[in-house]
């Protein structure tokens, strides 16, 4: 019988450094005729689209 190769381990993804892994960020909120800011409300981080691991170039 043949020895058995090890199985190579899968890559581990980096955290995305906008959102710190999360997958959201702090959106402020405008409001108004003068967009003043009235609060900030969680947002999907467009840097890794939600999944929160970096991307890979």
């Amino acid at each position: 019988m043949a020895a058995r190769k090890p199985s190579a381990r899968k890559p581990t993804a980096k955290k995305c450094p906008a959102c710190k892994g999360s997958g959201e960020v702090a959106v402020s909120v405008r409001v108004g005729r003068k967009r003043r800011v009235a609060g900030q409300q969680t947002g999907l981080c467009l840097g890794c689209l939600g999944t929160g691991e970096a991307a890979t170039d």
